[in-house]
């Protein structure tokens, strides 16, 4: 009964350990116009990244390319919350889709960044790229 009861606690202590990330889909943010705020998101795997439509007319969607082997690909709806729940250490990018040329992108990092070398050969369009390039610089050094 007791080692019943100290798996339990372990178990829950487990679960209460997994964060929450919050990100908002912005207009305008501290960095520039259309924007996810923060745009750079330390994680562990297992805890969520919710996407939160703070403006309308955006959305999350991961990036093919720039996901972790094993993790499952994403996309939100218009102006909708989307909460996704990151498994697999690795990087994943992000992207909403109507204003990703003008750098509307995100990356996560999930413990170690295991696939930031791949991640690094997406192309990307107009303004994303050199978002990009600074996401993943920071990926690297984290």
């Amino acid at each position: 009964m007791m080692l019943a009861t100290a798996l339990t606690a372990l178990f829950m202590t487990g679960t209460a350990q997994a964060a929450d990330h919050q990100v908002q889909m912005l207009n305008k943010g501290d960095k520039g116009a259309m924007v996810f705020q923060p745009d750079f998101i330390v994680a562990q795997p297992g805890d969520t990244v919710t996407f939160l439509p703070t403006d309308k007319s955006h959305d999350a969607q991961s990036i093919k390319g720039m996901i972790p082997e094993g993790a499952e690909p994403f996309k939100g709806k218009i102006s909708q919350e989307i909460t996704v729940t990151v498994t697999e250490e690795g990087v994943y990018g992000v992207k909403c889709l109507p204003h990703y040329g003008m750098g509307m992108v995100a990356l996560i990092v999930v413990g170690e960044p295991t696939n930031l070398e791949q991640a690094k050969t997406v192309k990307h369009p107009g303004k994303a790229k050199k978002v990009f390039a600074d996401l993943l610089e920071q990926a690297a050094a984290n």
